[in-house]
């Protein structure tokens, strides 16, 4: 187990190489400005050293000697401050950009992602992931390059001029040194596991709040408080465990190496004195080694701390990376055509699907639309309604057979062009943040005025509409914000209505309507798939009477087929499921 997390710390930590090599101007600039910063700081202590051994007596002091080395002081001072501002805005440009590059990849492999992907992660914990876990690890790669680079400098530095000082001293540091890297290294290798489980159980906690808040009515309405909050506690209680155990692994680093640091600082403070009495060293160098032995263990303590939050940046780096890695939807082909001129011709020939191997859904479906045909799709709720809808779309590809639009296979034609050529309201709307404006135009961005409110005015959304405080500039929330269901309906409707693609998917589109306005969204429909192939699914079916072609699916087959007045004489699977809905 240690071993594999060891590789995989290896590897993570590879992949942040690779992110970190594209800015490697800014890395060279910080490392200068880092040695520069050691270096002056490191020279420090020899001119304090040297004005001290200008203070010989009371009545014995070279002040004219103080004055210009305080002088030499102030100008290493003030170079020492530009230096370090200048590898602090190196290390800050450098971690932010490759955060941003980060993000911008997670973004990119989730807008291409297979659908299969989304459905089986709660979107909480990919929110968090991108947005939780990025940001840790932004904190621990920020220190890391603050406090690193000028740490490991700082060591070897201080060894150097100590060594120019005193060698003999300078071996008493040495060999206790080990025993700091030891400690830190043994704790280490504890903290990562818990970052891990830490990061991954933040993302869980994360998934449960942005569920139980987005779905707040439906939990109130069934009374679901106590669970919620028992679930809550759960999550909580184990991301406070996995906090607590990363936290004591992490904080008991600094505490060990302090430890480990003051040995060394005793152990050159009585060596020296004894070097001093023997007139090894004179006062002011050994003043100078003292501050150099605080200067050389100093370091350890920061990269410790260092060492602990690279522990929790590369478990959140982990976390993202394997988001970014996750296999994409298979791409567009190189000789995929791009759909033009469609009639509405749509064939699904021996299709078989599942989402899981072991559960067959689909087996052998075949249906042949002719051109402007309305087709209606019914059946008992997990018959595959809606798996059809996401097959003709191409969000899930078919396991075996195939579905074409006018004779073009559609797994050889662009994704873009295919859904393009579609129309689609789902029962679930979908409006982001913006004006109503915005929302309608989605799919036709370059619409006048005048075609916007004659689609809204088709769709029976205009009235409703110029009641807002800005008409079709008033600015509404994610999911639409304080618009009712049927309003969001409409606003849907209408942006399909301003496309008017050759083919419609109609699933439950009227199913948050009231019946007053579901009767005129109808008819305006019924204009609307003139002389277009439209799919539409419904549970209530007296939406579907008009229909060309009737679909009753059970099991993920058609049972039965024919339009409303055939299937009735039938008196099959259809003539129930519509006698129930309209029994007396």
């Amino acid at each position: 187990m240690a071993e594999k997390s060891k590789a995989g710390q290896k590897e993570t930590l590879g992949k942040v190489l690779q992110y970190i090599k594209k800015y490697w101007f800014y890395l060279a600039v910080s490392i200068m400005m880092a040695t520069v910063t050691v270096t002056l700081t490191l020279y420090l202590p020899i001119l304090t050293g040297r004005a001290i051994d200008l203070i010989v007596d009371k009545n014995r002091v070279d002040f004219e000697g103080v004055f210009a080395v305080l002088i030499q002081m102030a100008w290493i001072i003030a170079a020492t401050a530009a230096a370090q501002w200048m590898m602090n805005v190196c290390n800050n440009k450098m971690t932010y950009r490759i955060v941003q590059d980060i993000r911008n990849d997670a973004f990119r492999k989730i807008e291409i992602l297979p659908l299969k992907y989304i459905d089986a992660h709660s979107y909480g914990e990919i929110v968090s992931r991108v947005i939780a876990d990025v940001d840790q690890f932004a904190d621990g790669l920020l220190m890391g390059f603050t406090q690193f680079f000028t740490g490991v400098i700082t060591i070897l530095g201080t060894l150097g001029f100590m060594l120019s000082v005193n060698v003999g001293i300078t071996g008493v540091v040495v060999l206790v040194t080990p025993l700091s890297f030891f400690v830190a290294g043994f704790i280490a290798k504890k903290t990562f596991t818990m970052f891990k489980l830490q990061s991954e159980t933040r993302g869980e906690q994360t998934a449960l709040i942005e569920e139980m808040i987005g779905n707040q009515k439906v939990v109130q309405a069934f009374s679901h408080e106590d669970e919620a909050l028992a679930d809550f506690d759960e999550v909580n209680e184990k991301l406070q465990k996995y906090s607590l155990k990363a936290i004591f692994f992490s904080s008991i680093t600094n505490p060990a190496t302090r430890f480990v640091n003051n040995l060394v600082y005793a152990g050159v403070a009585v060596t020296g004195a004894v070097f001093a009495i023997k007139g090894g060293i004179s006062v002011g160098q050994l003043s100078c080694f003292l501050s150099y032995a605080n200067q050389y263990t100093k370091p350890f303590n920061e990269i410790s701390g260092v060492v602990t939050e690279l522990q929790n940046a590369l478990a959140c780096a982990a976390r993202i990376f394997a988001l970014i890695e996750e296999e994409a939807q298979t791409p567009d082909g190189d000789d995929a055509r791009v759909l033009a001129a469609v009639s509405g011709r749509v064939d699904l020939e021996h299709v078989a699907f599942s989402y899981v191997p072991e559960k067959q859904l689909i087996t052998d479906f075949n249906l042949s639309v002719k051109p402007g045909q309305r087709v209606a799709i019914v059946g008992p709720t997990g018959c595959g309604k809606t798996t059809v809808i996401n097959l003709l779309m191409r969000f899930y590809d078919v396991n075996a057979g195939r579905i074409c639009v006018d004779g073009a296979d559609i797994r050889k034609v662009t994704r873009e062009s295919l859904r393009a050529n579609y129309g689609m309201v789902l029962q679930e709307t979908w409006l982001k943040a913006g004006t109503v404006r915005d929302n309608i135009i989605m799919g036709k961005p370059d619409a006048s005025e005048e075609e916007i409110i004659a689609a809204a005015k088709a769709s029976h959304a205009h009235s409703f509409i110029k009641r807002l405080p800005d008409g079709y500039d008033t600015v509404i929330g994610e999911d639409g914000g304080n618009l009712s269901q049927g309003q969001k309906q409409l606003l849907c409707i209408t942006r399909v209505m301003l496309c008017l693609p050759p083919m419609l998917i109609l699933d439950e589109a009227t199913s948050s309507i009231d019946t007053r306005t579901e009767i005129k969204i109808q008819q305006a429909f019924a204009t609307m798939m003139q002389g277009r192939t439209s799919f539409i699914v419904a549970h209530r079916l007296s939406t579907i009477r008009e229909a060309d072609v009737i679909l009753v699916m059970k099991d993920g087959n058609i049972i039965e087929q024919g339009n409303h007045e055939t299937l009735l004489m039938q008196d099959g699977f259809y003539a129930k499921l519509y006698n129930s809905q309209f029994a007396v």
